[in-house]
């Protein structure tokens, strides 16, 4: 095991949703490669999939967010007044726009977010589907 690591990486939803997420997300997208982008896009999306998840957000939701930021940038993407339809979900994902958007790293970190994004939205899926065939669906 690497001591390096800056998570153990078997963490409980509970302890996911528990994670700071806007500081991981600061840190992560103003990081090059290593443990920080690592972070960010391991926990970091694990952690914002739990949290959205259990807001009810649909995957398309997200991943239409990640392609927005991708066109539009971060700095656009906080005006507008409901990034995903339900309130307590935009509440969230707004103040995770918000913490990226005052970076400015450009176009760079609009990338790295919309990525990341697309990260979450298919943990959520990945997390639904697990869940339907549990239930037989």
């Amino acid at each position: 095991m690497n001591d390096d690591a800056p998570y153990p990486p078997d963490r409980t939803d509970d302890e996911l949703a528990r994670l700071d997420i806007t500081v991981l997300l600061r840190d992560g997208l103003t990081a090059g490669p290593g443990p920080r982008r690592t972070a960010l896009f391991g926990d970091g999306a694990a952690a914002a999939a739990v949290v959205l998840d259990r807001l009810g957000t649909e995957p398309r939701s997200v991943a239409f967010l990640a392609d927005t930021v991708r066109a539009a940038g971060l700095a656009r993407v906080v005006e507008l007044p409901e990034p995903l339809p339900r309130r307590e979900a935009a509440d969230v994902v707004g103040e995770w726009l918000r913490a990226g958007a005052v970076l400015a790293g450009g176009v760079e970190t609009d990338d790295t977010a919309a990525t990341w994004l697309h990260a979450v939205a298919t943990i959520i899926e990945l997390k639904q589907l697990t869940r339907a065939r549990g239930r037989g669906v």
